[in-house]
C-alpha cells in the first residue's frame, strides 16, 4: 500500500533566464519542486503517476493544454495533473518541452507523492490533492534583476506594459513598448476571472518588489509575470535551494 501523501511545503530549484534571450531554448530550466512524501514502489499510486505522465506527453503533441484526473480503487492512489505550454508556442515545441519536463520531473521528484516543474515554454504538475480549477496565488518564485536608479522613462515604459497585460484579455498575453517587454500567462484550468486575479496579483507584486530592476519575474502557483529591459545584462544563472515557500497542491 503507498505511504498517504500530505500536503508538504517543498524546496525549489531555479534558474532563471530572459524570455527574449537568445540563448534561452523553450527547454531551459526553470524551477521545479517535491513533495517530501513519497509512495511505495510498485504501488498503484505509482502506476497510476505513469499513467498520468504519459497522458500529459501524448495530449502535448495536439493541445497547448490539458488536465487529467487517474482514479484509483482507493481516494490515496488518485492522481492529478496537468500541463500548459506557453501561448506561442508551435505544436512541436510544445510536445517536445511537455516531453522533456515530464523527463526532469521523473528525475528530480523521482518517487514522491507530488510535483511541479516550470520549463522556459511548459508547466507541468501532479499530486494527489485535487488542485485543478483551484486560483491559488502563492509566490512560488520570483527574480529580481539589478536596479539601474529611478530613471522616468524606463520606469515609465515599465509601468505601461505591465498595465498594458493587467488590462488585456485572455490566458496569455504579450507586449511591449520601447526597449521594455512583457508576457503574462495563467494555468488552463483557471476560469477567466480567476486568472485575470491572479495576473493582477503578480504584476502588482513585480512592480513592488522588484521596483527599479531592470528585469523581473513573478511565478505565482498559477500564473506568472515577467518582463525585460533590451540590452540588459543577461539573466545570472543560479542553481539553489530555496526556502520552503508553500504546500504543494493545495
Amino acid at each position: 500500500m503507498a505511504r498517504r501523501c500530505r500536503n508538504l511545503s517543498f524546496l525549489i530549484l531555479s534558474f532563471l533566464c530572459s524570455f527574449i534571450s537568445s540563448h534561452c531554448s523553450p527547454d531551459s530550466f526553470v524551477f521545479g519542486g517535491c513533495t517530501q512524501q513519497k509512495y511505495t514502489p510498485n504501488s498503484p499510486y505509482e502506476s497510476n503517476v505513469d499513467s498520468l505522465l504519459t497522458s500529459l506527453v501524448n495530449s502535448a503533441t495536439y493541445s497547448s493544454y490539458n488536465r487529467y484526473t487517474v482514479m484509483g480503487s482507493s481516494p490515496q492512489y488518485v492522481v492529478y495533473g496537468l500541463y500548459q505550454c506557453q501561448g506561442d508556442l508551435s505544436m512541436p515545441d510544445c510536445a517536445q518541452c511537455v516531453a522533456r519536463a515530464v523527463t526532469q520531473l521523473g528525475t528530480l521528484c523521482s518517487q514522491t507523492c507530488g510535483g511541479s516543474l516550470q520549463l522556459q515554454g511548459c508547466f507541468v504538475k501532479y499530486d494527489n490533492a485535487s488542485f485543478l480549477g483551484v486560483e491559488d496565488k502563492t509566490v512560488v518564485l520570483k527574480k529580481c534583476g539589478p536596479s539601474v536608479g529611478y530613471d522616468t522613462e524606463s520606469m515609465g515604459l515599465r509601468d505601461a506594459v505591465l498595465g498594458s497585460l493587467a488590462s488585456g484579455g485572455g490566458p496569455y498575453r504579450v507586449g511591449g513598448s520601447g526597449k521594455v517587454q512583457g508576457i503574462t500567462q495563467c494555468v488552463g484550468d483557471l476560469s477567466m476571472g480567476q486568472c485575470q486575479d491572479c495576473v493582477s496579483e503578480a504584476i502588482r507584486r513585480l512592480k513592488s518588489d522588484c521596483g527599479t530592476a531592470v528585469y523581473g519575474d513573478m511565478f505565482l502557483a498559477k500564473c506568472y509575470a515577467r518582463y525585460t529591459t533590451i540590452g540588459a545584462q543577461a539573466y545570472s544563472s543560479s542553481s539553489s535551494s530555496g526556502k520552503p515557500t508553500r504546500p504543494l497542491g493545495t
